[in-house]
């Protein structure tokens, strides 16, 4: 019997279906189970991609933040007075905890003061930054200046402060000088009497400055700005 073969099959063609079909199916391997995986060379090319990928993506991200906080502008500064640790007893033993004091203010007429404590460090200041914002007053200046002598008292700590003429500078002690930097005043006149407690001392700088009261609300203001304007139309 003899085989005759057509045109329609053709064993080149077949040839390379099934080479075609080899080089796809080449990058899996076939498990003692039965089930397919892909070669360990391709995961590992793979892995290599996607951490490349997640790494830029973190960089990315990192840099849009940076640019981001750089572009806003903070309306307040802050700065850490002190940190302390202090510690309560309870039962178990010693509670070590952290304290912090902080200032804040937008060296203009806003300031504040806050104490806060926390389990660490981080937490008693972000605590203590939010305290002093909430707690913040706006301060009467009289140009670059306070507007009046004033002496004021928390507990032990007891604090003058004058007004001084343009190019004195800030004459003040570490906490005064610090809480007074955030402020718009340039020009200041202080002593720092009593106890050096940095917390009391800081309210008593607070305390002071929030009782300052303008030239324009004195008791005698009217009266002498009327006798300073009478002397003018005279000598006109």
């Amino acid at each position: 019997m003899q085989v005759v073969w057509g045109p329609w099959l053709k064993l080149p063609a077949r040839k390379d279906w099934s080479s075609s079909m080899e080089n796809k199916q080449q990058p899996r391997v076939i498990n003692k189970s039965g089930t397919t995986k892909l070669a360990d060379e391709v995961v590992a090319a793979k892995e290599a991609q996607a951490g490349k990928d997640f790494q830029n993506r973190r960089r990315d991200n990192r840099r849009n933040r940076r640019a981001m906080e750089d572009q806003a502008p903070k309306e307040f500064d802050t700065i850490n007075i002190s940190i302390n640790r202090v510690s309560r007893t309870v039962k178990g033993g010693r509670r070590m905890r952290f304290q912090a004091l902080v200032a804040m203010g937008n060296h203009k007429n806003k300031i504040g003061v806050g104490l806060a404590k926390g389990a660490d460090v981080t937490t008693a200041v972000q605590k203590a930054e939010q305290r002093a914002k909430k707690n913040m007053i706006e301060v009467n200046l009289n140009g670059e200046t306070i507007c009046h002598e004033v002496e004021t008292k928390v507990t032990g700590a007891q604090v003058l402060m004058k007004p001084a003429a343009p190019g004195t500078g800030i004459i003040a002690g570490g906490v005064v000088r610090s809480v007074i930097g955030l402020t718009g005043i340039k020009n200041l006149i202080s002593k720092s009497i009593g106890s050096t407690n940095k917390t009391n001392i800081a309210y008593a700088v607070l305390e002071g400055l929030r009782q300052q009261v303008p030239r324009k609300d004195w008791l005698n203001a009217p009266q002498a700005e009327a006798k300073k304007s009478a002397k003018k139309e005279d000598k006109s």
